[in-house]
Parts: C-alpha cells; sequence; structure tokens
C-alpha cells in the first residue's frame, strides 16, 4: 500500500531515496543565551534521519528582529552557525539531507524577546491572540511598527545573509517560511498588508517581497537548493486571505519561473501551525488546486498518516509528503512506514521547550525489538 512512498524522487539539485520528509516543527529548545543549537538538537535531528531522507529544519530567525518565540535558534551569529554545524553533520553521517527553514516571523512576536522594542511588520496592525513572551508566558501581541519602505531592501538582505550563513553551517539547501501568518505571509495577505507603496495593494505588489526574498536566496545557494513553504487557506496567527486562489494562482505561477527545488504547501484541514489539533472538513487540498501551476517537486504537508500520503502521491497531485507531528514521536517514521507497524502518540504538552522529555525519548522499533 505504501510502496510508493519508498521510490527515489528527484528534488531540484538533490535525490531523495524516499518520500517521507520530515516538517519544520518548532520545539524551543536552543541553547540560552544566544539561541543556539547544541548537542541536544543534534541528537534531535540524528534520530531522525535516514538514508537519502529529507529534513526541514525548525524555523531559523534570520536575524535578531525576527525571533518570535523564547529558545528557537536563529542563524544570524557565527556561534548560531557552529552549533547548526553539529546537526548537519549529525544527520550527513547517516547519509540524510537537510534543508534549513529561514524564518521571520513579523508581527508573531513580543517586545520581551526584541531587547523592548515592538515587532516590525507590513502595517500596524496587530495579530489576534496571545504572543510567547521571552519567559515564556503568554501575553496578547502588541501593535507591531510598520516597516518603511527603505527597510524592506535591509530585511531582504538579512535573508540571503542567513542563506550564506545556513551554507557555512554546512545545509544542502534552505526553505523560506512563507506559511503560518508569519511576516512573508503578512505581507502577501490583505488584513495584515494595507501599504500603499510598491508592497501594497495590488496582487502584485503584495507578493514582492516574497519573490524578492527567493531570488536573493537563490543566489546564494542556487535556485535548484531553494523550496518555499506556503499555506494559501491558512488560518494561523490571524492569517486568512478572503478569495486566496488569485493571489496564490500568481504567488505560485511567479514561483514557478525561478526554477526552484520544491514547493511545499499546508493543506488547510490543518491550519493551526502546530499549536491546536485541527482538521477541517469539507474542505480542498492546496495541492490539487495548485499542482496546475506548478511543474516541479510538489511537497504537501497536514494530517496525513502513511497510507493517505500514499494515495496522494499516487494520484499525482503531489510528489512528496511532510510528516510534523508524527515525525516528532516517531523517530523511525520511514523505516514505520515501510514495515507498516504502529505510531507513537505524541505528548503534545512537550512540544515547546523543556529538554530531554518528549524530544529525544520516544521508543524506536530498534529499541523495542532489544
Amino acid at each position: 500500500m505504501t510502496q510508493v512512498l519508498f521510490s527515489p524522487l528527484k528534488l531540484g539539485a538533490l535525490t531523495l531515496s524516499h518520500r517521507v520528509v520530515m516538517a519544520p516543527v518548532t520545539r524551543m529548545r536552543s541553547s540560552q543565551p544566544g539561541n543556539v543549537p547544541h548537542a541536544l538538537n543534534a541528537e534531535y535531528y540524528r534520530q531522525r534521519a535516514s538514508r537519502g531522507g529529507l529534513i526541514i529544519t525548525e524555523g531559523a530567525q534570520i536575524s535578531p528582529t525576527a525571533q518570535g518565540m523564547p529558545a528557537t535558534p536563529g542563524i544570524h551569529s557565527q556561534a548560531q552557525v557552529e552549533g547548526w554545524k553539529a546537526v548537519t553533520q549529525a544527520v550527513h553521517d547517516k547519509g540524510g539531507l537537510i534543508f534549513l527553514q529561514l524564518w521571520h516571523v513579523g508581527r508573531i512576536s513580543h517586545s520581551s524577546l526584541l531587547g523592548g522594542e515592538l515587532p516590525v511588520a507590513p502595517s500596524a496592525v496587530a495579530a489576534p491572540g496571545n504572543a510567547f513572551k521571552a519567559n515564556f508566558e503568554r501575553a496578547p501581541f502588541e501593535t507591531p511598527r510598520a516597516l518603511e519602505t527603505a527597510e524592506i531592501a535591509s530585511v531582504i538582505a538579512d535573508y540571503a545573509q542567513a542563506a550564506r550563513n545556513a551554507k557555512q553551517a554546512g545545509f544542502d539547501g534552505v526553505e523560506v517560511h512563507g506559511a503560518n501568518g508569519y511576516l512573508l505571509e503578512q505581507f502577501l495577505q490583505r488584513r495584515s498588508n494595507r501599504r500603499t507603496d510598491a508592497y501594497g495593494g495590488s496582487i502584485e505588489n503584495r507578493s514582492r517581497i516574497v519573490l524578492e526574498v527567493v531570488e536573493a536566496v537563490s543566489a546564494v545557494f542556487g535556485a535548484d537548493r531553494v523550496g518555499i513553504r506556503l499555506s494559501p487557506f491558512g488560518v494561523a496567527n490571524g492569517s486568512g486571505e478572503d478569495e486566496p486562489l488569485p493571489l496564490y494562482t500568481y504567488l505560485i505561477q511567479s514561483l514557478a519561473r525561478l526554477d526552484l527545488a520544491y514547493l511545499h504547501l499546508i493543506e488547510p484541514r490543518a491550519s493551526g501551525a502546530g499549536q491546536a489539533d485541527v482538521d477541517h472538513q469539507n474542505v480542498p487540498f492546496a495541492s490539487e488546486l495548485f499542482r496546475p501551476h506548478w511543474p516541479k517537486a510538489l511537497i504537501a504537508a497536514g494530517n496525513y498518516r502513511p497510507y493517505t500520503a500514499a494515495a496522494a502521491i499516487e494520484s499525482g497531485r503531489v510528489n512528496a509528503i511532510a510528516f510534523g507531528r508524527l515525525f516528532i514521536a516517531n523517530p523511525d517514521l520511514p523505516e514505520r512506514a515501510r514495515r507498516g507497524t504502529d505510531l507513537n502518540t505524541y505528548d503534545r504538552a512537550t512540544f515547546y521547550g523543556g529538554g530531554v522529555e518528549g524530544y529525544v525519548d520516544y521508543p524506536t522499533l530498534e529499541a523495542l525489538d532489544q
């Protein structure tokens, strides 16, 4: 039933030996101070690496002002680069491939994480709900400061520098995070973008920064080692476009001309950005709607199980499936899918912050066999 998951896949410059991809999942376990990846993080990714399998890391903030949650790793300091080197080495030692997700949260932050400065965003529109503070407590989102037009070039430059740092750290490629209500999606969507300059108003203008970021990152890594993640029907972090089809059709068609390694779409039935279990019914598959506009590899994520992943690939609407929560709880998920064995149940209480528990202590089939 799941045999198709274990056929090779050309993904830009790379060839995967199977199609069970680890999705980016925020875990908030970097070393402090400095948001530096450390030995525990390297062990977490080592456990989940497999020969010829792709891991997309948790989001790494591209600059100090891009951070939105405590203890999330960065990719803007030399110490962080050195920390990530141990992660990439651990994955490569097992024959795995690893992309770093480049992250700027925009308004989904709190001043306590930013040295007292307000978060930045396309417009001074607060997100609904509560932010994480530096001490892991929750507080209402603050009204962000709108970026000046001249500042946008420096944000794009931060993405390019983060890509250079990722290359230095040994990553095989990078994924641009354009989903889940973070900065790039804030520019894309009208409810969070009320600008009247070249980055606001029309679909073309609202898409501009995304395309410029992707071009800047591709100039560092090569387009065939760059992917992008989008959530056209997502509602996470106050996002949601009233008419997503025209916006995302234009954007995906424009991205297709840049010859990227892959497009990574979050299905609408799983739009909670990990902070809640979401299972929307009677909604379209984003991958099915946008497949005609994307000629290269397409990865989908969102409430898939191994058998539904195989069916999606066999249908032709996707080429690979990314698993988040299942990979958290099942370090050897590809092997479990191959054998058709039972899956561990994830513990949501240990998703964010903490140490070993719920991070590197989930049992593997190998351990159970002993």
